[in-house]
């Protein structure tokens, strides 16, 4: 019976875990500090990548890593317009905020805090699923692979370096 539990326990924290990545590599430019003042800050400090530019850079690095075959890039590209779609609705968040930067008050960026939490869970419950169905065509070196990004996380030069070596590999 407890060998049974693992066995439904490992796949449901290793898709926990995966999610988590996932929030930390896609939605982690869109945090606003409470604090910031933005009076205070000149435009070109205030400026930064879009989500969508963001999601992009991430899809490519991700790629490259994970050396998908083509069976998989059916799955692939349904989790990546996922993603896409997320990060422009994150944006279109951040726009409409910025819009109304000089007018809101404590309770006004309290409640765009609140909005923001409920669309990244919204987003996060969106992706699971394609990213499930992709995991599960991946092969064990595959899995091996994305399970060590999901759990250590990589830095983008550490996911590029393993992107050239696998690449001189094949």
């Amino acid at each position: 019976m407890k060998r049974m539990t693992d066995q439904i326990a490992l796949p449901v924290a290793h898709i926990v875990m995966m999610v988590a990545f996932l929030t930390a590599i896609f939605l982690a430019d869109a945090n606003l500090s409470l604090a910031a003042s933005q009076d205070k800050k000149t435009p070109e400090v205030m400026s930064r990548p879009s989500a969508v530019d963001h999601a992009e850079a991430r899809i490519k690095e991700l790629q490259g890593v994970l050396n998908l075959t083509d069976v998989q890039k059916e799955k692939w590209n349904t989790l990546t317009q996922v993603m896409r779609e997320n990060a422009k609705e994150m944006d279109a968040m951040h726009e409409d905020r910025a819009d109304k930067s000089q007018t809101m008050n404590a309770v006004d960026s309290m409640k765009f805090h609140s909005k923001i939490t409920e669309t990244r869970l919204s987003q996060l419950q969106k992706i699971i699923p394609p990213f499930e169905a992709l995991y599960a065509t991946m092969s064990d070196a595959q899995k091996k692979s994305t399970d060590t990004i999901f759990h250590k996380g990589m830095s983008r030069k550490k996911m590029k370096e393993k992107s050239v070596l696998s690449n001189n590999k094949s």
